[in-house]
C-alpha cells in the first residue's frame, strides 16, 4: 500500500489532497524518517508516525492499527 492512501485508511485525512499536503509538509514520516513522498510503498511492519501518533502496517489489515499516543 502506498503512503497516502494508509494515511486516508486509518484516517489521519479524508481525501488524496489533503495526504499530498501533509506528506509534501514534512509532518509524516515512516521509520522514524520523514518522508514526503505520498507514492512511497509501505510494508508489513513500517510504522507511520503522525502527530505523536504511531500506526503500524500490519500484514493483514489493511486499515493499521494505532500502537501508541506518545506525550508532549
Amino acid at each position: 500500500m502506498k503512503l497516502d492512501q494508509f494515511i486516508k485508511f486509518v484516517g489521519i485525512v479524508k481525501t488524496g489532497g489533503e495526504a499530498k499536503m501533509i506528506i509534501r509538509s514534512g509532518r509524516i514520516s515512516v521509520n522514524g524518517i520523514v518522508e514526503n513522498r505520498r507514492g512511497r510503498k509501505l510494508i508489513d511492519g513500517d510504522q507511520v508516525i503522525y502527530a505523536n501518533e504511531t500506526y503500524i502496517v500490519p500484514n493483514s489489515d489493511p486499515l493499521g492499527r494505532k500502537l501508541a499516543i506518545s506525550e508532549k
